[in-house]
């Protein structure tokens, strides 16, 4: 007797038996409140600080033990700010990388494009400190938007996540430069001490679109509560003003983050 497809099945009732509904554990709170301005990978703002916030139900110290022997941590978490597509579709099989100067298109699995078949994102952060406690998690060079949900965390274990002879695709190809920045003191003192180096790393990066950047036009993004303006002309952004926005747009955080 033939028993060779005995077992298998069609590859609709495979994407039944596989498809996996999230629930977030967690939301991150960070000094961005809008995508704009968002470091394009995490670490590259290594002064950035963000934190972990365990919604109740996963508020466990006993979860987290063990937790602060590790250095850095990988963080799971949802795209969940993406705008629908003009074309009505969830996905494009190919994306056009900022890195590329966004004229180029590459395959969307051989990019970290927010825009994907599933909108998962991984990011690697470094662990400040952790209040088991209350459930929080201090983190630093996280590139997450404030309220993204996180629905998984892992310890970064040097010994299987280090690989310092991997290649990097089209980004070896491309130099990473970096902006100089002029921050008038009197402006950066404006900004609150523990937030200044990070905002520095955040605008060395160009935070402006790939797609369109217009030499001395004032940019604007919000960081930490406040208005950053500045322009860019070649290689160096100078920033001209930063104002408080008491009044500025934040999204709620979902009802289980906030405190209770």
């Amino acid at each position: 007797m033939d028993r060779t497809n005995e077992h298998s099945i069609t590859y609709d009732e495979r994407e039944e038996l596989t498809e996996l509904t999230l629930k977030p554990v967690a939301y991150i709170e960070s000094d961005f409140h809008e995508k704009f301005g968002i470091p394009r990978q995490s670490g590259l703002a290594s002064e950035l600080t963000a934190t972990v916030v365990f919604t109740p139900e996963f508020r466990s110290p006993e979860a987290v033990r063990g937790l602060s022997e590790y250095s850095y941590l990988w963080l799971i978490w949802g795209f969940h700010a993406n705008s629908p597509r003009k074309d009505g579709k969830t996905w494009s099989p190919t994306v056009r990388p900022p890195r590329l100067g966004g004229n180029t298109r590459v395959g969307v699995f051989a990019t970290r494009s927010p825009n994907r078949p599933n909108p998962i994102g991984l990011s690697s952060v470094r662990i400040r400190s952790v209040d088991a406690a209350a459930g929080r998690i201090l983190v630093s060079g996280a590139d997450l938007l404030d309220g993204t949900p996180i629905y998984d965390l892992k310890p970064y274990v040097p010994y299987a996540d280090s690989h310092p002879d991997a290649a990097g695709g089209f980004t070896d190809r491309i130099e990473y430069k970096k902006l100089s920045v002029e921050f008038p003191p009197e402006l950066l003192n404006r900004v609150r001490p523990e937030r200044q180096k990070g905002l520095i790393q955040v605008l060395e990066q160009d935070p402006r679109d790939a797609y369109e950047k217009k030499p001395e036009h004032v940019y604007g993004m919000i960081f930490g509560g406040q208005d950053i303006r500045f322009t860019v002309s070649g290689d160096r952004l100078t920033v001209v003003d930063v104002a408080d926005r008491s009044n500025h747009s934040v999204k709620q955080r979902p009802a289980a983050h906030r405190e209770k």
